[in-house]
């Protein structure tokens, strides 16, 4: 009897953010433009809308992939991603989130393969429904709040002079994802894990900022 072909696992690229055009281009919400801009990339519609998820379904390099966005604000984000493993059939180590993070300055990202919620409400629940922190993660640099609060910093919108930046980041981010999805996690580290205008790799993290 032949023995049954090995499934394919889905790839859940999932980008956290607030739902609403009031939270619409909010430092917050760069895990949905992340999302937006693959979705355009790879030629996936997010069509699909569910009450915890609006999410598109296609293929990367031949292999399945979802592209997702939580229709539930931040904190609540545990609630998609547990929907979308039910529904996938996906284990933690299948999910890539993209998210905001105030210790990264504008334009940077890091990518890590596993690491505590630092202080985000996102990740938090996340980490509470999937019962472990060992599912890759990718952030996108906003900057620290400085005078302002924090969450008047997440909840604002990016100057102009922090547009260009930002555009840069989230296309930066985009890439490190395909790269984690053609080359594996190590190399895309390797690659992305650097700030762009320099040469040698970036030094370690900061300690993570308390975010809301």
């Amino acid at each position: 009897m032949e023995q049954e072909q090995e499934r394919t696992p889905t790839r859940l690229i999932v980008g956290l953010g607030n739902p609403g055009p009031r939270y619409r281009d909010t430092r917050h919400n760069v895990g949905f433009g992340c999302i937006d801009l693959l979705a355009e990339r790879w030629g996936i519609a997010i069509n699909d809308r569910r009450r915890t998820t609006a999410l598109g379904q296609g293929y990367r390099d031949g292999k399945p992939v979802v592209l997702a966005k939580p229709r539930t604000f931040m904190n609540l984000s545990g609630e998609s991603v547990a929907y979308l493993l039910a529904r996938f059939g996906g284990r933690p180590a299948d999910l890539v989130v993209v998210y905001d993070e105030m210790a990264l300055p504008v334009g940077r990202v890091r990518l890590r393969a596993r690491g505590s919620d630092a202080g985000h409400n996102g990740i938090k629940d996340i980490i509470r429904t999937v019962h472990t922190v060992d599912f890759p993660r990718l952030r996108i640099g906003i900057g620290g709040p400085g005078m302002s609060g924090s969450v008047d910093h997440v909840l604002g919108r990016f100057s102009n002079e922090e547009t260009p930046a930002v555009g840069d980041a989230i296309l930066r981010a985009a890439e490190a994802v395909e790269c984690l999805l053609s080359e594996g996690i190590d190399i895309a580290m390797n690659r992305y894990n650097t700030d762009p205008r320099r040469i040698e790799p970036a030094q370690d993290d900061q300690k993570d900022s308390a975010q809301p």
